[in-house]
């Protein structure tokens, strides 16, 4: 183990990260259960929740892709050669994968035309034909996106009880020790 496998990701790009991570596994869950749900008033506000959230996940991952461009700490590989590449690799797939899940989720949304929360409507900028292949393949991709999230999960989860060298620590929020009693009143004795 060295040095480097104990350095961490920045404040932001953890945030980031696992804010992205639960808005898919929730927006995964909401799309799977609305299509159980009878037409009506709570149909369409699952629905609703699912296109707002995906809206927003729209947003957290443009401020995602800028900060990784921009703003983060570049870590250094814990691994060279190979197991590198893989990594790599796989990051790439999964912001492929979740910029396509998203893109096709708003085409989706704009095709079909959507009555958000019976409040705003979004408009119908597609006829019915297209709707089918949409949905299908926002669907596979969706699915796609969950099933190599899981397996970067496992992987993360590896490298950490297997291998222990710390490779999930370094996503994980850092906690910030608490200060002894004395020092939080310091700044009031002034």
């Amino acid at each position: 183990m060295t040095d480097r496998t104990h350095s961490t990701y920045d404040p932001t790009t953890i945030a980031l990260h696992w804010l992205s991570a639960l808005m898919i596994v929730a927006l995964w869950f909401i799309g799977r259960v609305a299509d159980f749900i009878p037409r009506g008033t709570l149909n369409t506000n699952v629905w609703s929740i699912h296109v707002a959230l995906g809206f927003a996940l729209v947003t957290v991952l443009l401020w995602r892709i800028v900060w990784r461009f921009t703003g983060r700490r570049h870590l250094p590989a814990v691994y060279p050669g190979p197991t590198h590449v893989l990594a790599v690799s796989s990051h790439v797939a999964l912001y492929v994968l979740l910029v396509t899940v998203v893109t096709l989720g708003v085409v989706n949304a704009f095709v079909r035309g959507f009555n958000l929360f019976d409040i705003a409507a979004l408009p119908q900028f597609g006829d019915k034909e297209l709707r089918k292949p949409i949905t299908y393949w926002h669907g596979l991709a969706a699915n796609a996106l969950l099933a190599l999230a899981l397996l970067h999960s496992i992987a993360a989860l590896y490298h950490h009880h297997v291998l222990k060298d710390k490779v999930l620590t370094r996503m994980l929020p850092q906690r910030r020790p608490f200060p002894p009693m004395e020092e939080r009143f310091e700044q009031f004795d002034s």
